[in-house]
C-alpha cells in the first residue's frame, strides 16, 4: 500500500510539472496509510506572505478545457451537470485523458458524502439531523454545485440526481455524434462525479467557471483558521480577485493495479477525437491560481485551507465530513413544529388566525421573503421572529385583538411595543415568560427527532467508534453537536426565566422602587 501510494504522489508530481503547476519546495504532499486521506505537510517554517503555488488555469479540469466541451455545449449542458460530464468524460479516457495523471491521485469517489449513501443508511444515521428530516439551512450562500435547495432532504437530493441523469444524461449519450460508452456514464458514474464535484470543485472564474483545480484540492480544511490563501491572478489585469475556498477529500482512494502508473503519459495529450477538443483560451491561458500563505506555519504541521463558515451540517452535505466544535452549527425549528406546539394548546382556529397575523406582520416588514423555518444559533438563541410568532400566539385574546386593531402589544410590565421595531439586538422583550415555557417545550419536540437514542447513547457510540467508519464519526459528531445546541436553548429559556422572575420580584419590593426611583 506504501509503494503504491508513493508511485501515484510520484506520477502526480511528474503531471504538476509537464503542466507548469509550481509549489513551493517547502511542502511536502502525502497520503495517510490509515485512511488514505491526502494532506499537505510544511517541511520547513513557511511565513505570511509566502508564494507557494502557482497553477496555470487551462491545467484545471473544467467544461472550457475538457476535450468534451464542444459536445456539451451542442447539448446545452450547463453548470455542474456540464462539469460532472466534463470529468466523466475524461475519466473514460485513461490514460489519454490529459488530467491522467491528476485523475490518478483522486478517490473514484467521495462516499463520505450522504449523497451517496443508501437510504438505509440515512434513516439510520442521519436521523433527525438537519439532513434528514429537518430542513437545511446554513445561513450561507451555496453554489450551483449544490444538488438540492437548502429544504430538501438527502433523500430528496437523491431523487433529483436520477431525474437529472435520466432525462439529460442519458440522452446526452445517446445523441453525442461520437461513440460513448453507456458504461462510463451511468447513474453510478453520475453519482460519483457529482460527489467528487461538490467535495473539490473550485470557483476559478467568469471564463472557466467551477471547475477541479489540481494541487489545491489537497488542502484540508480548517473552519476559521486557514493557512494559505486561494486567488485568481491574470497577466491583463492589476487586480486579483479571489477563488472560492475548498476541500479535499478524506475517504478511501480505489486502487487500479501498478500498470496505472507505470505507461502513463506525462505530457499534455491530444483528444483522440481532436475535431470535439477544447477550444484555445487565447488571452485567459495566461491567467494564473496563486496559494499564498496567510499566516506562519512551523516545520512538521499541516498547511490548512479554509472552505468557508459553515456548520456541520453544510460541511457533511458538500464535503463530507464535520469539526468538533464547529462554532457555525444550527439547529432549526419547523414552522410545521410551532405549529404543532401550537395545535396542542389552543384550537386550531386560535392557530391559524395567530399564524396569519404573524405572516401578516412579517410581509410587511420584508415583502415576498417566506419563513417556514427558524435558525437556533450555535450558542441556543432563537432568531427574532420565532419570538414574535410565539409571542402572537400567546395573547390572550383581549390583548390580540387591540393588536390586531394598533399593532401594539402589551407586555407584562404595561409597556406597549410594536413587533416591527423588534429586532435582534432587543428581542429580549419578547421573552415573556409564557413565551419561555414555549421555547422549552419546542426544544422536547425538536429533541424528539433524533429517536430513542439519548445524546448520552451518542456520546457514548462516538467514543467507541472505529476511525475507519467515517460516516458513523461524522454523523454522529452532527447529531451530538446539534443536540447541544437544544441543550443551550433550554439553559437559555431557563436562565432568562430565573432573571425575568428575580426581577419581577424586585419590581415588587421596597429595593426594586428604590432601584426603578434611581
Amino acid at each position: 500500500m506504501a509503494c503504491n501510494n508513493h508511485r501515484r504522489l510520484r506520477a502526480f508530481k511528474r503531471w504538476m510539472k509537464s503542466q507548469s503547476i509550481q509549489h513551493s519546495d517547502a511542502l511536502d504532499l502525502l497520503i495517510q496509510p490509515q485512511d488514505q486521506q491526502l494532506w499537505v505537510k510544511a517541511l520547513c517554517d513557511i511565513h505570511e506572505g509566502d508564494l507557494i503555488a502557482t497553477i496555470p488555469k487551462h491545467a484545471c479540469l473544467t467544461v472550457k478545457s475538457s476535450a468534451a466541451r464542444r459536445l456539451i455545449e451542442d447539448f446545452h449542458l450547463e453548470g455542474y451537470m456540464a462539469l460532472s460530464v466534463a470529468l466523466m468524460y475524461e475519466k473514460s479516457l485513461g490514460q489519454q485523458s490529459p488530467w491522467f495523471g491528476y485523475l490518478q491521485l483522486l478517490p473514484d469517489r467521495n462516499p463520505n458524502v450522504p449523497l451517496l449513501w443508501s437510504l438505509d443508511e440515512i434513516d439510520e444515521l442521519l436521523l433527525g439531523t438537519e439532513l434528514h428530516k429537518v430542513s437545511l439551512h446554513s445561513g450561507l450562500t451555496l453554489d450551483p454545485c449544490d444538488v438540492c435547495d437548502l429544504r430538501q432532504t438527502v433523500k430528496e437530493d437523491k431523487a433529483l440526481v436520477y431525474e437529472d441523469w435520466k432525462a439529460c444524461i442519458m440522452p446526452f449519450v445517446e445523441s453525442a455524434p461520437i461513440r460513448l460508452n453507456p458504461d462510463d456514464f451511468d447513474l453510478e458514474q453520475y453519482f460519483a462525479a457529482k460527489s467528487l464535484i461538490s467535495s473539490r470543485s473550485f470557483q476559478i472564474d467568469d471564463y472557466y467557471g467551477f471547475g477541479m483545480v489540481p494541487l489545491a484540492d489537497l488542502f484540508n480544511h480548517k473552519t476559521d483558521a486557514e493557512d494559505v490563501h486561494f486567488t485568481s491572478v491574470s497577466s491583463h489585469s492589476e487586480s486579483d480577485t479571489d477563488a472560492s475556498e475548498n476541500i479535499e477529500d478524506p475517504t478511501d482512494d480505489h486502487q487500479n493495479g501498478d500498470s496505472l502508473f507505470e505507461n502513463q503519459n506525462e505530457s499534455n495529450v491530444t483528444s483522440p477525437e481532436d475535431d470535439f477538443s477544447a477550444d484555445d483560451t487565447s488571452s485567459s491561458t495566461t491567467e494564473i491560481l496563486e496559494m499564498i500563505m496567510v499566516r506562519d506555519v512551523k516545520a512538521g504541521s499541516e498547511v490548512f485551507n479554509t472552505y468557508g463558515s459553515m456548520g456541520n451540517a453544510a460541511l457533511l452535505h458538500r464535503y463530507g465530513f464535520t469539526e468538533p466544535d464547529n462554532p457555525y452549527n444550527i439547529v432549526n425549528i419547523d414552522l410545521d413544529l410551532v405549529l404543532q406546539w401550537s395545535s396542542s394548546v389552543f384550537s386550531s382556529r386560535h392557530t391559524r388566525s395567530r399564524l396569519s397575523m404573524w405572516k401578516r406582520l412579517h410581509h410587511a416588514e420584508l415583502p415576498g421573503q417566506e419563513i417556514d423555518y427558524f435558525e437556533i444559533s450555535s450558542d441556543g438563541e432563537p432568531e427574532v421572529e420565532l419570538l414574535k410568532l410565539i409571542f402572537i400566539i400567546l395573547l390572550p385574546e383581549k390583548a390580540y385583538n387591540e393588536f390586531h386593531k394598533s399593532e401594539v402589544a402589551l407586555i407584562p410590565n404595561k409597556k406597549g411595543i410594536i413587533l416591527g421595531e423588534i429586532s435582534e439586538t432587543n428581542k429580549k422583550l419578547l421573552l415573556t415568560e409564557s413565551v419561555r415555557d414555549a421555547l422549552l417545550s419546542l426544544a422536547d419536540i425538536r429533541e424528539r427527532c433524533y429517536g430513542l437514542r439519548s445524546m448520552e447513547d451518542d456520546v457514548e457510540a462516538l467514543k467507541a467508534c472505529p476511525v475507519t467508519n467515517m460516516k458513523l464519526y461524522h454523523s454522529l459528531v452532527l447529531r451530538i453537536s446539534e443536540r447541544r445546541i437544544i441543550e443551550k436553548l433550554r439553559a437559555y429559556s431557563s436562565a432568562t426565566s430565573a432573571g425575568v422572575r428575580l426581577l419581577n420580584v424586585c419590581n415588587g419590593s421596597t429595593l426594586g422602587k428604590k432601584l426603578r426611583k434611581r
